[in-house]
């Protein structure tokens, strides 16, 4: 994966607020920018899972803990695609 650095300036009491150390900084930012980035639909789950160099079950846990849905869907939206697989598996009618 081709990366690139990014310097980012903050006030101190930020870190206070974060409870966090300096040296943390860069990976709270870099995660609370992936689980935007997923959150919004930009990335899979896979992908961010794979910029946080997270297992699929690590980054599934990390969304639990700050309260983001793993699947984003409403009851029509599950109903559509449960009915879309349940269709796939029958024969296709003549």
């Amino acid at each position: 994966m081709d990366t690139l650095k990014i310097e980012v300036e903050l006030p101190r009491d930020m870190l206070v607020a974060l409870n966090i150390t300096a040296s943390e900084a860069s990976q709270v930012a870099k995660e609370l920018v992936v689980l935007e980035l997923f959150r919004e639909g930009e990335i899979s789950g896979g992908k961010a899972a794979e910029i946080l160099g997270l297992t699929k079950f690590q980054f599934m846990s990390l969304l639990a803990t700050r309260d983001i849905s793993y699947l984003d869907l409403d009851g029509r939206s599950l109903q559509d695609d449960v009915q879309t697989a349940m269709d796939a598996g029958r024969p296709a009618v003549k």
